[in-house]
């Protein structure tokens, strides 16, 4: 079938497309969230499938090879996006700035279903200040539970390389978070300053 594209066979193309789309909107749904943008990065993966056939050279699975260009795509869309950690704040939604505060207050209760979703939905944002390659890997290795063979596999790094990105994307994560603590009890103590004057 994969000749048979390579020769023109428009039909055998679409086939293609047809028994992958599924593995490939499940890569792009790990980054992306919009139906839309999702879409539009289904269509560029199999624009860059097509154009690139001639050079697949039947080593490996022709679906890990679909794979790489998905990953590699997304890859590269997240590093053309503009990161704006100062406006973190701000797009806290209640549930996680109060979350935040007991935090803070070192009265937070975790292992609710309610906080697990907050705290997930914390993480992703946290994620999405990362650059792209941090993200990446920690979506693959923390998120999705892939071994440091199969991210090896899907974005064609050596498995050294995956592990160091790794550990200083973790860090990262983490000084991230704390930021984000400190940025948060600044922005309590202003305000109850603020509401203390005008009760004056």
């Amino acid at each position: 079938m994969v000749g048979q594209a390579r020769e023109g066979d428009d039909t055998a193309f679409e086939e293609i497309v047809r028994r992958h789309s599924g593995r490939v909107f499940k890569v792009i749904s790990r980054f992306f969230r919009g139906r839309s943008q999702v879409e539009d990065m289904a269509q560029e993966v199999f624009l860059r499938v097509y154009t690139q056939l001639s050079g697949y050279e039947g080593r490996g699975s022709f679906e890990g090879w679909i794979t790489r260009i998905a990953t590699n795509t997304c890859l590269n869309e997240l590093r053309t996006q503009k990161r704006h950690p100062e406006s973190l704040i701000s797009d806290l939604t209640l549930d996680e700035s109060l979350w935040l505060e007991q935090l803070t207050s070192q009265n937070a209760v975790g292992g609710s279903p309610e906080r697990n979703v907050i705290l997930s939905d914390l993480s992703e944002k946290l994620l999405g200040q990362l650059p792209a390659d941090d993200r990446l890997v920690l979506t693959l290795l923390d998120g999705e539970e892939f071994s440091v063979k199969e991210v090896a596999e899907m974005t064609g790094w050596s498995q050294a390389k995956i592990k160091v990105k790794a550990f200083r994307a973790r860090n990262r994560m983490k000084k991230l978070f704390k930021e984000l603590l400190s940025k948060r009890q600044r922005s309590g103590a202003s305000k109850k300053k603020g509401a203390a004057r005008i009760n004056e």
